[in-house]
């Protein structure tokens, strides 16, 4: 990891204090970004996410869709927790503990837009990030490239039916023409961009320059991200003023579900006797999240003061701690997890590495 990435959730804090700042001495000047929308595209946060968000997509190799069948059974776990248990078990726990236990110490309007953030950002799985933990947990590189490609061409088509199955199931209002809007704006075309990208840059210098490109871009997607934030608090700043416990509350249900999902992923592979190097990643797979797309999705559809847009970024605040504890969980229990994998299984050729 970069000192960037290591201390991101610093930065993060750093841009609390920052936003909440600028917003109480310069209200009118974020006013002015506020207003400036096209089509209800705010245009400096659309530009500031698609400066986030196509450097990550420009490390994704798409071609490596061929791979997946060689580690079937992790791809399987990973497919299964990431769209069949996480987005649910999320709007489950956002549901006991925001719509519920603590409720009572929340602003009243916000809670329905609070819930529809947590579903949010467990229905984008993560992208970049992804391949800092698994390297950390010595991860099969072939697994994870292929993992996260094929949950990138998922997402395109799932992220925004299952956000908005959630949300009215939550009765939380989501105009579905927005949804669709900023898949195509946040997704679609930024796949195609940095696909592009990419393959520009390795015609014209191969996979050398691709890596050097993407070192120097890397900072920029960070910047960027810190760039937002400092923007949403600045709207945000009376609110977390007020109720300061606000972003503890919020951090309950992200932590409780990257804990649940991580472990359950872990233990499925065990189970279904995949390797230790195949596990680990599918476990971190499962639990982390595409932040960048959640903050996106969420100022889009309910605005840069909504609790939607205050409850992504608290997933963003402690996404890099919370993560390097289930990768030393991983490291630390590889022998326990070797010593009760099944051994059995047939290896057909595509199993072998």
């Amino acid at each position: 990891m970069t000192v960037f990435e290591r201390y991101l959730t610093l930065w993060v804090a750093l841009c609390i204090v920052v936003g909440v700042a600028l917003g109480h001495f310069l209200p009118g000047v974020f006013h002015i970004i506020g207003a400036t929308e096209i089509a209800k595209v705010n245009l400096p946060v659309a530009a500031l996410i698609w400066l986030m968000i196509v450097p990550m997509l420009m490390k994704i190799d798409f071609a490596a869709l061929k791979e997946v069948s060689r580690h079937w059974r992790g791809i399987g776990v990973t497919l299964f927790v990431n769209w069949a248990v996480k987005p649910f078990s999320m709007a489950l726990l956002g549901w006991i503990f925001i719509g519920h236990l603590f409720r009572p110490y929340l602003p009243a309007e916000q809670i329905d837009s609070y819930i529809a953030g947590l579903i949010l950002l467990a229905a984008a799985p993560c992208t970049a990030m992804v391949f800092v933990w698994s390297s950390l947990t010595k991860g099969e590189p072939h697994f994870t490239l292929s993992q996260v490609a094929l949950n990138d061409a998922i997402m395109i088509v799932a992220f925004a039916p299952i956000v908005g199955l959630l949300l009215g199931l939550s009765s939380i209002s989501a105009p579905w023409d927005t949804l669709f809007f900023s898949v195509a704006l946040y997704i679609i075309v930024p796949v195609i961009v940095a696909q592009i990208a990419r393959r520009s840059f390795l015609t014209s210098g191969g996979e050398a320059r691709l890596a050097a490109t993407l070192a120097k871009i890397g900072p920029i997607s960070l910047v960027a991200l810190l760039a937002t934030l400092v923007l949403l608090f600045g709207f945000q700043g009376g609110q977390i003023i007020r109720q300061p416990a606000i972003i503890a509350m919020l951090a309950v249900p992200i932590l409780i579900q990257v804990y649940f999902n991580s472990a359950l992923a872990y233990a499925l592979n065990r189970v279904a006797g995949e390797e230790h190097c195949v596990a680990g990643p599918s476990a971190l797979i499962g639990a982390s999240n595409f932040f960048e797309l959640a903050v996106a999705a969420a100022i889009s559809l309910f605005g840069f003061e909504s609790g939607a847009a205050l409850a992504t970024v608290v997933g963003v605040l402690i996404e890099v701690p919370v993560m390097l504890t289930v990768c030393s969980a991983v490291n630390r229990s590889k022998g326990w997890y070797e010593s009760g994998a099944t051994r059995e299984r047939a290896f057909a050729p595509s199993d072998q590495t």
